[in-house]
């Protein structure tokens, strides 16, 4: 299948990450790397739309750790993702990430790529009351969860590559995240940073910069990788999404406070996250390169290129 060529194993095939760098392996002119597509249900349109398209296709559940060792078998590298919107559960998303640590380690992978992001409570402790304790022990859980669990891989002794990525602005098409038209009339975008600036990127673009950190191999081995296409503020999304859409966006400029207060699932998360991003601006951002990012991958998108391509799927209700 894979015609002598390393072969990529990649978690999550058919979401936002994986699927991207899927693509970005199968339309790589170099074909350096064969790929690997794990997925729960290889039956749905977008796992035999990889298929079709060249990719190895095979079922595993993060919940099944013989699952994922048969998955991983013979594979030169792996992508391992996790996904905490699908529970908004931290303790299932360590207990995921150890069964991907222990998957790759077992089946002897010589490159993982995990991709991670803050534990924000090396920043604000649990007892510090700027922001609140979630759950007893997290102050920011979807970050936190993940930046734990870099110690699982570390303390494998796994040949791992930390990848932190940016918030997808593809969120504001699918996660619902995006303008909301108001009783005037108005479009408003609500984000809960002040002045700060919030790196951001494409979906698509985390998978090309994780096919190149692939292509590096053993250099990038113990390192962490920050990527973003753009950083913004609250007022300068808002500008580029009035000149996208047409129409006047107008900066929400709401406090963490109120955002906690939001009647969706996950809106204190949220709501510690944005504060988070805003308190320590500087070396979230300084974490995330814009040279480096478009470094790794020339054609990178900016905010105003997304949307160029996207704007038209961003709903205005």
């Amino acid at each position: 299948m894979n015609e002598n060529r390393p072969t990529i194993a990649v978690v999550g095939a058919t979401g936002a990450q994986g699927g991207g760098l899927v693509r970005a392996i199968l339309s790589d002119p170099e074909q350096r790397f064969a790929v690997r597509a794990i997925t729960r249900n290889p039956s749905r349109e977008g796992a035999r739309a990889l298929a079709r398209l060249g990719a190895e296709v095979v079922a595993s559940d993060l919940d099944d750790l013989t699952g994922l060792e048969r998955a991983f078998q013979g594979a030169d590298a792996a992508f391992c993702v996790t996904f905490y919107w699908a529970h908004l559960s931290p303790q299932m998303e360590i207990a995921h990430a150890q069964n991907l640590a222990k998957a790759a380690k077992r089946t002897r992978v010589s490159h993982v790529i995990w991709s991670t992001l803050e534990d924000t409570r090396r920043f604000v402790p649990l007892d510090d009351d700027r922001m609140p304790t979630l759950m007893g022990q997290y102050k920011v859980p979807h970050l936190d969860a993940k930046g734990s669990a870099n110690q699982i891989f570390a303390e494998l002794g796994l040949p791992t590559t930390y990848l932190y990525t940016s918030f997808y602005w593809d969120n504001l098409i699918h996660f619902g995240l995006g303008p909301k038209r108001g009783a005037d009339g108005l479009l408003s975008f609500t984000l809960p940073m002040g002045p700060a600036k919030l790196p951001g990127i494409a979906a698509e673009d985390i998978g090309q910069c994780a096919l190149a950190l692939f292509k590096k191999g053993e250099p990038t081995i113990g390192t962490s990788v920050g990527i973003a296409g753009d950083h913004l503020s609250g007022a300068e999304m808002s500008a580029a999404l009035s000149k996208a859409l047409g129409e006047r966006v107008v900066h929400a400029d709401v406090s963490p406070e109120a955002y906690r207060s939001f009647a969706f699932p996950g809106a204190d998360d949220l709501g510690n996250m944005f504060q988070f991003k805003r308190d320590f601006e500087r070396e979230f951002r300084n974490a995330r390169d814009l040279d480096l990012s478009r470094a790794l991958h020339p054609q990178i998108q900016t905010f105003a290129a997304w949307l160029a391509k996207n704007a038209a799927k961003i709903p205005r209700s």
